[in-house]
């Protein structure tokens, strides 16, 4: 080989050839030639057929490198012409096109320390190659249609699917609709230039602690301009624990020699996601294809690792950043949010509520993290009703979808209602074969109770202590944690009220107080002379402070209500959907069977979709002559967002993801109750957890102030969780199922860290 090269270079650029070496490249096959007078090329061959509309392309590349060399400016490779004069020339023996470029010399940025001086040069460097290249023009770069270009990101949407893992798939969807949403609108307003299109760390070089120069343009395209600083960003900042200040005095050194502009700073942390993103898509593509070079796959972990941080980080604090550090006028305020709060009672009933002493505004989300108007970042350790994840993009993208081809009611057939009540269907056992949809959680009560009196003839309900099962004026009647607290208008006459069987503070603890539990109800319904049309409770009572029911209470007691001509109904509107881990609805936890469920909440991720689940007799029964009829239940908007929240869940396998984290949580929420006086109980299933704090164990006394506190703190922390019970001295613990492991051991470690400075 050496030899074949040798022969080449002396016949066709009349050098002296010394030693070859073999250079590894993406597109082409390239050698490093060293002459005997201690010069140094590099000889590229291209097939022709790689890449379309090559030749004017390397013609482009040519010319392109001619005008930043220009006035001997160095640091950039130099086509050389061959001995007749051309810098581009084509071998027929071998089939390729050819030329020489000038060896640009030093170390390249992946193998020196990333100081901030060499970032700001890196970021002065590049600038000052954009401002060269302002009025470069060639009609190639502008007509190429090629992947790697960020202005073309929906190129590379078709390699999403091959993206192995979940986790990671679904953080590219994301960033690939938070570009669709936020920059597509904007590509237009943008300045834009031929790009070096691949500043990463193997193709920039240095030299005494500066970047000095950069190799390999084969990406040039006539692209947005900050697309450049973007991609330079991206590869800078893999693998660094703060992604911040490295991208800071990039930014920074860029802005110095080519002012940045407002738009620019706003797109550039969705621009930087987009470029990770591309990173990932082709590795799984390249993986896909069989090639199998180490190369190829060198950012696909840094960039994985980037994204999975990035998601993390409020884009409005970066842009934010950004901007305080180029000298702009800053775009968060971290005052109060009076102005936001006056306006809401101007408007609103002081009786809607809000979360915290102090609310906060939030503006967007993703998965399990929430971003505020400040610029702070939440991990969302309680919002239950984003079941698969806030934003998540394949149940946006099915709204959106479904939302420009229809959305009318259910008097008219349609595709969508039919498959995905079928598939919802499938998931319960096969007695209960009939759906009716509705927009909420209390609707789904509601209309569960009417089911329950069509079907009977009766009127008397059992529930629970402290349970909830909604707010309209039925679902309030049925819910003692409503109706029995202040405002509240008492119990109704028709109402049983069941002791709710607590298996840490109730009057039976161990592994008989199901029985026992359900014993002392049948006791009570044998005594009292409500007839009962049905008994509703949730498999784990949440507003009673995340209380499992315990084992058996159900089997004593379902059997018992229908002996006296009743139905049982399962509230799985919080525990419904797999996020009780092993059990996908919480009635499979108890080993029965309801004659009616109630669902709602996570059925459709945060859009107001419900519905109640029954047999075929039940659904008979309410066939009067009244119409049942819902405006928007079931109509195709909402369908075609449950059936992607059906996929997603079965795709992603996150009802194993619950059962294995919440396993995890829950032991750590254990440890932190063998530890420490105050933490008096850790229980639930899944990711449906509670730990209750009390004055001390001995006495078990509801420690409401603490709670109160932690769940404070934790916000300070960036952390929010609830509180429940009726002390509300139990933190709820009920994140999106997709929560993670490392995102367990964050909670619990802030907890424990709190814990740790009340005993200082």
């Amino acid at each position: 080989m050496e030899t074949e090269i040798n022969e080449f270079v002396e016949a066709h650029y009349d050098i002296s050839a010394g030693q070859i070496s073999r250079l590894e490249g993406y597109g082409s096959e390239n050698y490093r030639v060293e002459t005997k007078v201690g010069r140094s090329f590099v000889l590229k061959f291209y097939r022709p057929n790689d890449v379309e509309n090559l030749q004017q392309l390397l013609e482009a590349e040519n010319q392109l490198l001619m005008t930043l060399t220009a006035d001997n400016h160095n640091g950039y490779p130099i086509p050389q012409a061959d001995s007749e004069g051309r810098l581009l020339s084509f071998s027929k023996q071998k089939n390729r096109y050819y030329r020489l470029l000038s060896f640009v010399e030093g170390r390249l940025l992946c193998e020196v320390d990333h100081t901030p001086e060499l970032l700001g040069s890196f970021g002065i460097f590049l600038g000052e190659m954009n401002s060269r290249m302002l009025g470069f023009r060639h009609l190639a770069t502008e007509a190429r249609e090629f992947e790697w270009d960020l202005k073309n990101l929906e190129l590379n949407r078709k390699y999403i699917r091959l993206i192995e893992n979940p986790s990671h798939r679904k953080i590219v969807e994301y960033f690939f609709l938070q570009y669709s949403e936020l920059v597509t609108p904007n590509l237009e307003q943008l300045r834009k230039c031929v790009i070096h299109g691949d500043a990463n760390d193997w193709n920039v070089l240095t030299s005494e602690g500066l970047v000095s120069g950069i190799i390999d343009f084969a990406d040039i395209v006539y692209s947005p301009l900050i697309n450049d600083l973007a991609i330079a960003v991206t590869y800078a900042i893999f693998d660094k624990a703060d992604v911040i200040e490295p991208a800071l005095s990039i930014i920074s050194g860029y802005h110095s020699v080519l002012p940045l502009r407002e738009l620019e700073v706003k797109l550039l942390y969705y621009l930087i996601a987009a470029r990770a993103s591309i990173t990932v898509c082709h590795a799984a593509k390249s993986k896909a294809d069989g090639l199998t070079e180490d190369y190829i796959y060198i950012s696909a972990n840094p960039a994985v690792e980037l994204l999975e941080k990035w998601i993390r980080i409020n884009p409005s604090f970066f842009e934010n950043e950004v901007s305080r550090a180029l000298g702009f006028e800053p775009k968060l305020r971290n005052g109060t949010v009076e102005s936001d709060l006056a306006k809401r009672h101007k408007t609103a009933s002081r009786a809607l509520s809000l979360q915290f002493t102090k609310p906060i505004k939030m503006i967007g989300a993703a998965f399990q993290f929430m971003y505020d108007s400040t610029g702070k970042s939440y991990l969302d350790c309680y919002n239950n009703i984003p079941q698969v994840g806030h934003c998540h993009p394949r149940v946006v993208n099915a709204g959106q979808r479904a939302m420009a081809k229809l959305n009318t009611n259910t008097r008219y057939l349609s595709d969508v209602y039919n498959e995905y009540s079928e598939n919802l269907l499938a998931r319960f056992p096969d007695s209960l074969s009939k759906v009716f949809f509705v927009n909420s959680g209390s609707a789904a009560s509601d209309l569960a109770i009417r089911l329950a009196a069509a079907h009977t003839g009766r009127a008397g309900i059992v529930v629970i202590e402290h349970g909830y099962h909604g707010n309209t004026r039925l679902g309030i009647d049925i819910s003692h944690y409503k109706y029995n607290r202040k405002g509240g208008h008492g119990k109704n006459p028709s109402i049983v009220e069941a002791a709710v069987p607590d298996t840490y503070k109730g009057k039976f603890y161990d592994e008989n107080a199901g029985n026992q539990f359900g014993r002392e109800l049948i006791d009570q319904l044998c005594s009292s002379e409500i007839e009962v049309a049905a008994f509703i409770a949730e498999p784990i009572v949440g507003c009673g402070g995340q209380i499992p029911l315990p084992a058996g209470y159900l089997k004593r007691v379902y059997p018992f209500i229908r002996e006296i001509g009743g139905v049982c109904i399962s509230d799985e509107v919080q525990t419904g959907f797999g996020r009780l881990g092993r059990y996908f609805w919480g009635f499979e936890m108890h080993g029965v069977e309801p004659d009616i469920v109630v669902l709602g909440k996570p059925m459709g991720n945060g859009h107001p979709i419900a519905a109640v689940v029954t047999s075929d007799a039940i659904a008979e029964s309410f066939e009067t002559g009244m119409e049942f009829f819902s405006s928007f239940g079931g109509n195709p908007v909402s369908c075609a967002i449950g059936q992607a929240v059906l996929d997603v869940l079965s795709d992603e396998d996150l009802p194993k993801n619950a059962e294995d984290v919440g396993r995890h949580l829950k032991r750590l929420l254990k440890d932190l109750v063998e530890k420490y006086e105050v933490c008096g109980d850790a229980r639930g299933e899944g990711l449906f957890l509670g730990l209750e704090l009390v004055i001390d164990k001995g006495s078990k006394k509801p420690n409401t102030e603490l709670a109160s506190f932690l769940q404070n703190e934790l916000k300070e922390r960036g952390i929010l969780v609830g509180t429940d019970g009726p002390f509300e001295n139990v933190l709820k613990i009920k994140p999106p199922i997709c929560f993670s492991v490392e995102n367990a051991e964050e909670l619990v470690s802030n907890i424990k860290q709190i814990l740790e400075g009340l005993d200082g």
